[in-house]
């Protein structure tokens, strides 16, 4: 059984839980690489639009990388533009696969 699957069994690749695994001591010491600026985790709200844009097909990393796969976690910079994201309970501290964030409409 494939762990990312949804648990009601659909087997939709954008119906998921939004999960909040980095442990806060690790999460207390990491920074932004680009601006040193703190970092929080993301919120359901901020995942859910990021991916609604991802399924629009209008997001992209920092490195140029078109995003297809929904986002699950990320840690989200002090001043709220760019998301770092966390795949498989590893933050990806790369600036080039920095996810822009959408703005609130």
């Amino acid at each position: 059984m494939d762990e990312d699957a949804p648990p009601d069994g659909s087997g939709s690749e954008m119906e998921f839980e939004y999960r909040t695994m980095v442990d806060q001591q690790l999460l207390d010491i990491l920074v932004c690489p680009e601006t040193k600026q703190a970092l929080h985790m993301a919120d359901a709200e901020v995942l859910e639009r990021l991916n609604a844009a991802i399924r629009e097909g209008s997001v992209a990393d920092r490195g140029g990388r078109k995003l297809d796969a929904p986002v699950t976690e990320g840690l989200i910079r002090e001043a709220g533009d760019v998301l770092y994201p966390i795949r498989d309970d590893i933050p990806i501290m790369l600036v080039d696969q920095a996810i822009p964030l959408p703005q609130k409409p």
